[in-house]
């Protein structure tokens, strides 16, 4: 019983994916397909939010590179003079060191997860904005289909371009 209605739902699909295709060339359906990837790469939107985060982000990076800078030049240090340290000195100061270590790895850490937020929020805002285009420019120019990812497209059907001019010109 099982295995015939499952035959009878594989025979089901493959009809319908024989006969969609010839009705929609009956149709004249309009497909078009927008690359992601690119439009983020390329918009002004999306460069703009990428200049902001980098904005708001460097100073913090320049500080936890230099304190990284610091903490390597600290262990060279400890490396160099450990055999002439006492073993008292030689445990206080690996145990700072190790403190020193586990604060930067922290700090390190929130700082990523805090870049990681605001690029999704900013990501968001443009795909969101991008969505908005995407949709003016299918239904000013009669699309009934865009897609955005495809194992393969002919390029005839890409209006990534278009996307990009209006969301620059969207500002």
């Amino acid at each position: 019983m099982k295995l015939t209605l499952r035959c009878v739902s594989v025979a089901a699909l493959l009809s319908a994916a024989l006969v969609t295709p010839v009705a929609l060339a009956q149709e004249n359906v309009r497909i078009g397909f927008v690359n992601t990837d690119r439009m983020l790469r390329e918009a002004d939107p999306a460069k703009s939010a990428q200049t902001k985060l980098e904005q708001e982000f460097s100073r913090r990076e320049k500080e936890l590179d230099a304190a990284g800078a610091a903490l390597k030049t600290a262990s060279d240090r400890f490396e160099r003079e450990a055999p002439t340290m006492s073993d008292t000195q030689r445990q206080t100061r690996q145990r700072q060191l190790v403190e020193q270590d586990r604060e930067f790895q922290r700090r390190r850490r929130e700082f990523q997860e805090d870049l990681n937020s605001r690029k999704s929020e900013e990501l968001q805002q443009v795909l969101d904005r991008a969505n908005r285009v995407v949709r003016q420019v299918a239904e000013a120019e009669k699309y009934d289909v865009i897609l955005q990812e495809a194992v393969y497209i002919n390029p005839k059907l890409d209006i990534t371009d278009k996307v990009i001019k209006a969301l620059n010109s969207a500002k």
